[in-house]
Parts: structure tokens; sequence; C-alpha cells
């Protein structure tokens, strides 16, 4: 293993004492620490301010490579997909400064020498998979036709209230106001299928299959049931007790709009749903 090793001579804060005895400056020593490659006496340093003593050994691991800020699911020459925390914006609006996954995204395809186009989102409050394509090729490719590619979207969703029976919805959506809302006379047609898994006298767990994808669909579609997703205060939760939206994409089936071959990616739902359910 590539390491350098120091042998503390002084009492003295640890990122203090490198910066004097080593040639790294503060903030390539705190970025060293913040991915674990600093240990005192063999045991990584987790938080600051940490003081070292004299005869303490302090090892900087030089071969950890540095964690991607995103998950990868699955890359090719053409496409990536990736995991999307809840809570994170997939792409920026106009005037928009926070870090976004698309730039977190953009940063790892700059460093691989690659462009970056996108071909999907999410909602910021829903965790789940999102598609890029390494070409603008492909990117008009899928996007021109993705409901002709996109064979299966899959979402798993903790709602209020106990339902009891599968479903199926089917009606017009348009956006009034910056909110989606149904009409019998306008808008673009949505339909949200639902199947229980789970549920008990507060919450139900729903696997939901969607066969459009209109903007805020699912949110829309359940809370006009009457069963709005938990944590979803734009669309009529009155409570968020783990404080996240619990909507999560977690099955996405495409073809390869060439090649036509198949692609079925599945990921679990995060783990604080089941505080719940």
């Amino acid at each position: 293993m590539k390491k350098i090793t120091i042998i503390v001579k002084e009492n003295d804060d640890l990122v203090k004492y490198l910066c004097n005895n080593t040639n790294y400056s503060k903030n390539k020593i705190k970025s060293l620490l913040k991915y674990k490659k600093i240990y005192v006496n063999k045991k990584v340093v987790n938080k600051l301010p940490y003081n070292v003593n004299i005869d303490d050994l302090i090892t900087i691991d030089l071969e950890i490579k540095e964690e991607i800020p995103f998950e990868i699911i699955y890359e090719d020459n053409e496409i990536l997909l990736v995991k999307k925390r809840a809570g994170l914006l997939t792409i920026g609006t106009m005037g928009e400064n926070e870090k976004t996954l698309y730039h977190m995204v953009r940063e790892y395809a700059n460093k691989n020498k690659y462009r970056l186009f996108i071909i999907n989102r999410l909602d910021k409050e829903t965790s789940g998979i999102v598609m890029f394509a390494k070409n603008e090729r492909i990117k008009m490719l899928y996007q021109d036709n993705w409901n002709e590619l996109v064979t299966k979207r899959g979402y798993i969703a903790i709602v209020e209230g106990s339902i009891n029976k599968d479903g199926r919805i089917e009606n017009l959506l348009y956006e009034e106001k910056n909110t989606f809302v149904h009409s019998s006379k306008i808008g673009k047609k949505a339909i949200t299928n639902y199947k229980v898994l789970k549920n008990n006298d507060k919450y139900t767990l729903l696997d939901i299959h969607i066969e459009t994808g209109r903007k805020n669909q699912i949110r829309v579609h359940m809370s006009e049931m009457g069963n709005p997703i938990v944590g979803d205060k734009k669309y009529g939760s009155k409570i968020d007790p783990i404080n996240k939206m619990c909507l999560h994409n977690y099955e996405l089936e495409f073809k390869h709009p060439i090649t036509h071959k198949i692609y079925h990616f599945e990921y679990d739902y995060p783990s604080y749903f089941d505080r719940l359910i």
C-alpha cells in the first residue's frame, strides 16, 4: 500500500501539525480527512478538531480513491444510470445556484473525458434512477421516443391512510399556478396503476407503475384519491414524520434505441421507509 507515515514530535492539533510538517495545504488535509485517508495509531480520523500527542503514528493512505458523491447503477459507452437521493435537484432551473445531480455527474464525466446529456428527471424530493446519455444522438432518440422505448417505470410510495385494494387512475392533468390538477376536458392523459404491498392503520406501501410520464403525476393522483404521499406538503400531506417525501423510483426498463436490446434495472427503496410501514 502506498502511504506516508509520520511520528508526532509534539502535542498539537492534527490539521495544524500536518500543515507544518508536510507539503499539503490546509484544504488538501481537510479533503484527505473527508475521504478517510488519514489514520492516527491505525484508527481513521472521522471528525475535527482532533489532537495528536507525542509518539502518535499518523498514516496517510494515498491509494484510497476519492468517492464520487452519487452511486452508479450502470455505465457503458452510451448511457449512464445513477441513483438520486431525495432532496437533491436533478438539474437546476434558471437562476438556480443549488448544487444538482447533473452538476455532480457532469464533474465525473469531465474527469473521464466525455460529454453528458440528461434524459429523464425526477422531482427534487423523489429518490430513484436517473438516466444520462454520453452523446446527443442517444439523448434525442430516447427523449423523442420515450413512451415507446421505456417499457416499465416502477415506483414505491408510502401514502397516508389505509388502502385495501389495487387500482388504476386515468384522467387529464393540466398545470394551474405551478400546481397540477385534473380536469375532465383539458390537459394531457395521465395513467397510474397501483398495487397494495403492505398497510397499517396510518399508512399504505404501494407499488406504482405509470403508463404516462406527466409532471407530478403520481403525487397528484394519490392526493386526489385522498391518500397523499407522506411528506408531500405541496399536494396535501399533513404529516412529515421522517422529514422526507416517501416516493422512490425503483424500476426502469427500456430498449436501446438502435440495437433494441432490453435493459432492466431495479434497486430497493430507502431504508427510512421501513420506519413507517
